[in-house]
């Protein structure tokens, strides 16, 4: 069963890639469908987002983007995870955390919605190679939709 966050996140598909924006139809990264998606059913964003580089704090081992999700959503187990929910996704072991995307579908066809550079927002398979990756995951807030 689809949540109303993967509907939301699924109505960003075929928005363009492009670095820190986030807006749908024109141009996203992952945090700005991530953004675009909670301000469709949330409202304005908890904090204005600054500047950051595609290499996300990897040189200062600063894990910025796992500290920020868990500030602003709900942690919940990785094997728990449903559709709707963010997971975050270390690209290269040893590296820091820098890739999001909302799960589409969850067990025993899983996927997820994400920004991915040269490809857009597209829906992917969350095959065993990015299920490895995935290092947490979080819910929206309770009682928001």
């Amino acid at each position: 069963m689809s949540s109303i966050w993967a509907e939301r996140a699924r109505a960003w598909i075929g928005t363009p890639y492009l670095h820190q924006q986030s807006l749908k139809g024109v141009g996203t990264d992952c945090l700005g469908l991530l953004r675009g998606v909670w301000r469709e059913g949330i409202g304005a964003e908890p904090v204005v987002v600054p500047a950051y580089t595609q290499d996300w704090s990897e040189a200062a081992r600063d894990e910025r983007l796992w500290r920020a999700a868990a500030c602003h959503l709900v942690e919940k187990p990785v094997r728990a995870l449903a559709s709707g929910d963010v997971i975050l996704f270390r690209m290269r072991n040893g590296a820091v955390a820098k890739h999001l995307g909302i799960v589409g579908a969850d067990r025993p066809s899983a996927s997820f919605i994400h920004a991915y550079s040269g490809h857009g927002v597209v829906e992917s398979a969350l095959t065993p190679p990015w299920q490895r990756r995935i290092v947490a995951c979080f819910a929206f807030p309770e009682g928001e939709n």
